[in-house]
């Protein structure tokens, strides 16, 4: 009993959402070795970008666990940054949940900005993320959060994530941006109230391209994260990142065809363990025509719009 009462202190409770399991220790450090691994594949000069799908486990704290996340690799790759190469980063967080643990981490850092967009605390966890929580210390100023009302939609998102994105960039001149790409603000995914569609999870990582080519020599090195629909969501997703890393001849084709073309042929029919009970989609983009659209849309774009602008006061 007395070592699961230290482990509670830790942030590891046994039906807490990060519980303690034998071989803990040696799996999240392993994850988060291959996140430094990346970051020194791109500073180093051997690559221009790299992608390390198993890491983004951005809620954990220095001393304890938080919110599925054992240990913070991004906080790990970006300190190894900072300590072997000094060079100025750029965090960006796309999950849904706060990027809190990778803001406290460097809330007094001048030299690590960290960008998060997200559902806001007001209703999700973390319960963090406003607008007023911009760094502390010499780090003020190096720290944005861009909280999105609930069943915010594609226009709105992107509209909001473009424009802190280009800002911060312009103010701040990183040598290097690290982000993280949950998919977990999909219309689909269970643990959230956002109503984006695919569409937002082809254009963040485009953006985020054409900033590192713009600002950073293309160093860039992106994290996985959170994305709670295992079959209808985070595939599409995180192929889709993975193809705009590699600048890949199909994005020409899903960019200008409905619905941005079929899946490949094969994927329906991939032998699974267990079978998903919801029908596989086809395409790689949504048929947002055939949602039911949130009837509050204008007066939640018109709150996210002052949230932006409330959040980005401090950005030259």
């Amino acid at each position: 009993m007395k070592a699961l009462s230290i482990a509670a202190q830790y942030g590891l409770e046994a039906d807490g959402d990060t519980p303690h399991f034998p071989g803990m220790h040696q799996a999240a450090v392993a994850l988060s070795a291959g996140s430094i691994a990346a970051a020194d594949a791109v500073m180093s000069g051997r690559f221009e970008h790299s992608l390390h799908l198993a890491g983004g486990l951005h809620h954990a704290f220095p001393d304890r666990a938080s919110g599925f996340c054992i240990y913070n690799d991004a906080a790990a790759a970006i300190s190894y940054i900072r300590s072997k190469y000094r060079a100025r980063v750029l965090y960006i967080d796309t999950d849904v949940h706060h990027g809190d643990g990778v803001q406290w981490f460097f809330y007094t850092d001048p030299d690590v900005f960290t960008l998060s967009i997200h559902e806001t605390g007001k209703f999700l966890f973390p319960g963090s993320g406003f607008p007023h929580e911009r760094g502390d210390s010499s780090g003020y100023g190096a720290c944005l959060n861009i909280a999105m009302e609930p069943y915010t939609e594609d226009d709105s998102w992107l509209d909001c994530f473009r424009q802190a994105i280009e800002r911060t960039a312009l103010a701040f001149r990183p040598d290097i941006i690290v982000s993280q790409h949950g998919c977990d603000a999909h219309a689909l995914d269970p643990l959230a109230h956002i109503h984006c569609s695919m569409r937002i999870y082809r254009e963040m990582p485009r953006m985020i391209h054409q900033l590192a080519h713009r600002y950073t020599n293309g160093k860039w090195v992106a994290l996985g994260g959170g994305g709670y629909d295992h079959w209808r969501v985070v595939p599409r997703a995180w192929s889709l990142l993975w193809l705009e890393m590699n600048e890949d001849p199909l994005l020409s084709s899903i960019d200008s065809v409905p619905l941005g073309g079929p899946l490949p042929r094969a994927w329906p029919n991939i032998p699974l363990k267990s079978k998903p009970d919801v029908a596989l989609p086809t395409t790689w983009l949504d048929d947002v025509a055939s949602w039911v659209p949130m009837p509050r849309r204008a007066e939640i774009t018109e709150k996210n719009k002052k949230n932006l602008e409330l959040a980005m006061q401090h950005i030259g």
